[in-house]
């Protein structure tokens, strides 16, 4: 219970300071963060509950990545159901924390924002294609278990992997805000989709079987090029 009530926390941490950055602070007249605030606070959001929590759960946050280190056989996989519901029900959460702050804006309308869901088509930031959203949300994610899987090897050096880690994730929503607002977590895209309601819902399913695909690939690459054994 420790462990699930550390993946629901530091879920809710990375949903409320990723999206919350997106939603509050993003667009605001004159001092607004950008594509570049956002994408570093995701990054922050991790590298801060990777030292808060990386010894208790092991800081999945993410649905793709305790499936991707199952695959990998770095996690049990009696335990990946449990973490999924923890980590979905902390998106969720912070999603409602972020509804109800939000709505102190006078007009604010979180399906008519957008209210920081991933899309792909019209509702890309960039008006970027199913395909191209399909792409990127696989290659991401692998990229992100790559990285990950690297970073937490007995020999890697020690105590490093939480700010590999979030630059990581940082680097990769510099790279695709555009496409798809970026998600490479289903329980990020599920916390706010409830709450947009319309078309987020709609395009969910991209944002579930893309980060998860590519979180299997990516682990299947390291144990392919970090194996000990020849």
């Amino acid at each position: 219970m420790k462990k699930l009530g550390a993946e629901f926390f530091g879920t809710f941490w990375l949903v409320l300071g990723g999206c919350g950055s997106a939603v509050l602070a993003a667009g605001f007249p004159d001092l607004g963060i950008g594509f570049l605030g956002v994408a570093l606070a995701f990054g922050l959001t991790v590298l801060t509950m990777a030292f808060a929590i990386g010894h208790i759960s092991g800081c999945h946050l993410n649905p793709a990545i305790s499936i991707g280190l199952c695959v990998g056989g770095r996690f049990p996989a009696k335990e990946v159901g449990p973490y999924i519901i923890a980590q979905v029900l902390g998106g969720i959460a912070a999603g409602g924390v972020l509804f109800v702050i939000a709505s102190g804006q006078p007009g604010f309308d979180a399906a008519a924002s957008g209210f920081a869901s991933n899309g792909f088509g019209e509702h890309s930031p960039g008006g970027y294609s199913l395909v191209a959203a399909l792409v990127c949300e696989i290659v991401m994610t692998a990229m992100f278990l790559l990285v990950i899987m690297g970073a937490t090897d007995e020999r890697a050096p020690a105590g490093f992997a939480p700010i590999a880690i979030g630059l990581c994730l940082t680097l990769i929503h510099l790279i695709s805000i555009p496409v798809t607002n970026t998600s490479v977590n289903p329980a990020r895209s599920t916390g706010v989709a409830i709450f947009q309601g319309g078309w987020a819902l709609g395009q969910l399913w991209l944002f579930w079987v893309a980060p998860i695909i590519g979180g299997a690939i990516g682990a299947m690459i390291y144990k392919c090029i970090g194996s000990k054994k020849d």
